[in-house]
C-alpha cells in the first residue's frame, strides 16, 4: 500500500476538529485513506442499503450506539444525517470523533457548511502526487525517463494497486463513475453529447475556457455548458486555473484555463494509448502543464493549504504559466515540455522581470540538468514535488 501524504495532515486536524471531512473525485484514495489514519474507527458505507436505510430510520440511535465515532463513506446520500452530527459535536466536543468521506463534493460540502460551521475541517484528496509514487520507489526519482508512461498511465490509486490496465480502468471509469455520478447532477437528455462535451473539454485542455464555443461545438446552451463545466470542476474531474490580476493597470484576461487533474484521464479521451504517440500529439505541451500544476495543487491540498495558483496572460498575449502565491510572495512559473533547454524557454519570464512585479522565477521543463540562467531557476520536471 502507497503511504499517503495527507495522513499526517489528516491527524492534525483530529487533535483539534471533531469532524474531519474528506472529499475529491471518485478513486482518488479516501476511504482507503480514512481507515489507513483512523484504524480503530467503525467503518459504515452509506452507499449499502441496509445501513442506509438504518441512518435515514433512526439517526440518532444509529450515532449514538458508537459512541467513539465513525468513518461514514459516501455521506452525501444521507444529508439529514449532518444536523444529528452536529448535535452529538455540540455535546461532546471530542477531536477526531466522525470522520466523513464524500465523492460528491457539491452536495457534501454545501450540507456541512451548512450544518458543521467551524466543526468541521476539509481535505481534499486527489489521485497519487508524484512524491508519493517516488517515495513508494514506484518510480525512480533519479536517472529514468518515465515522464510520458507515467502521464499515460496517470495517477489514480487504483492503477497501483490492481492488477489492471490503464486503458481499461479510464473506459470503466469513465462508464460508471463520470457518466453515472454527472448524469444524476445535470440535465442530460442525450448521453452521447455528454460524452462529446467532455471529450471537447479534453481536446480545449490548457487552453482559455470559452463556453460560447464549447457549446457551440457540442451543441448544446452556453448555461447547459456553464452547468456541466461547474460540475465537473467540482467532482474532480477538471480544474479551472483562475486567472491574476492584482497590481497590475494593462487590461488582462479575466477568463479561466481549463485542466484535467489526471493526465491519464485526459490522455484516454484524447484517443491516445501510447507513450509515442501522446509524445508526438500537439497536445503534448498542454497535458503536460496541466500534470505539472496538478501536481502544485496536491503537493499544497495534502498539507492542508489552500493552493494560491493562477495564470497570467495580457491582451497582447504574453503569458506566465502559473503564478504561485505563498504568504505574499510570488514565483512565476513557465511550463515546457521541451527535454533540451533553449532561450526561447524563457521569453516570458525575462520579460516579466520588465514590469517591476517582484517575484521569483522558475522553469519546469521535461529535461534532468538543474541550473540557474540569467537569474531564472531552471527545474526539472521531477523536482516539482519540490515547489
Amino acid at each position: 500500500m502507497i503511504p499517503r501524504i495527507a495522513e499526517k495532515t489528516l491527524h492534525r486536524y483530529a487533535k483539534g476538529f471533531p469532524v474531519i471531512c474528506i472529499t475529491g473525485p471518485r478513486q482518488s484514495g479516501k476511504t482507503t485513506l480514512a481507515k489507513l489514519a483512523f484504524p480503530n474507527k467503525p467503518y459504515f458505507s452509506l452507499e449499502d442499503p441496509d445501513t442506509a436505510l438504518l441512518a435515514r430510520s433512526d439517526p440518532r440511535g444509529f450515532l449514538e450506539t458508537w459512541p467513539e465515532g465513525m468513518i461514514l463513506d459516501e455521506a452525501q446520500y444521507i444529508p439529514e444525517l449532518f444536523a444529528y452530527i452536529k448535535t452529538m459535536a455540540d455535546k461532546e466536543p471530542v477531536p477526531g470523533k466522525y470522520i466523513i468521506t464524500g465523492s460528491q463534493q457539491f452536495n457534501l460540502m454545501g450540507k456541512i457548511t451548512e450544518s458543521l460551521a467551524g466543526r468541521a475541517a476539509f481535505l481534499t484528496l486527489l489521485p497519487f502526487s508524484l512524491s508519493e509514487l517516488v517515495s513508494a520507489a514506484v518510480y525512480e526519482i533519479g536517472n529514468g525517463d518515465y515522464l510520458w508512461e507515467l502521464m499515460l498511465k496517470g495517477l489514480y490509486p487504483p492503477l497501483y494497486d490492481r492488477d489492471i490496465n490503464a486503458q481499461d480502468f479510464y473506459s470503466a471509469y469513465i462508464a460508471s463513475y463520470v457518466e453515472r455520478d454527472l448524469r444524476q447532477l445535470v440535465n442530460v437528455k442525450d448521453l452521447s453529447t455528454f460524452q462529446l462535451f467532455i471529450k471537447l473539454c479534453a481536446a480545449r485542455t490548457g487552453g482559455i475556457l470559452n463556453l460560447s464555443s464549447l457549446a457551440s461545438d457540442c451543441g448544446i446552451a452556453h448555461n447547459t455548458a456553464s452547468a456541466w463545466i461547474n460540475v465537473l470542476e467540482t467532482s474532480g474531474i477538471i480544474f479551472l486555473l483562475r486567472p491574476y490580476f492584482k497590481n497590475f493597470g494593462k487590461r488582462l484576461i479575466k477568463s479561466p484555463k481549463l485542466y484535467f487533474t489526471d493526465p491519464g484521464l485526459a490522455c484516454r479521451l484524447l484517443g491516445i494509448s501510447t507513450s509515442e504517440q501522446l509524445f508526438l500529439n500537439p497536445l503534448r505541451g498542454s497535458l503536460f502543464e496541466g500534470f505539472i500544476i496538478s501536481e502544485l495543487q496536491k503537493n499544497r491540498l495534502n498539507r492542508g493549504e489552500i493552493p494560491e495558483l493562477w495564470f497570467w496572460r495580457d491582451n497582447t498575449g504574453m503569458e506566465i504559466d502559473c503564478v504561485i502565491g505563498n504568504s505574499g510572495k510570488l514565483s512565476v512559473v513557465e511550463i515546457k515540455s521541451g527535454k533540451t533547454f533553449n532561450e526561447d524557454m524563457i521569453g516570458a519570464l525575462l520579460k516579466w522581470q520588465k514590469l517591476g512585479c517582484e517575484a521569483k522565477r522558475i522553469l519546469i521543463y521535461s529535461g534532468y540538468q538543474k541550473a540557474i540562467h540569467k537569474g531564472i531557476n531552471v527545474v526539472p520536471w521531477k523536482e516539482v514535488t519540490n515547489l
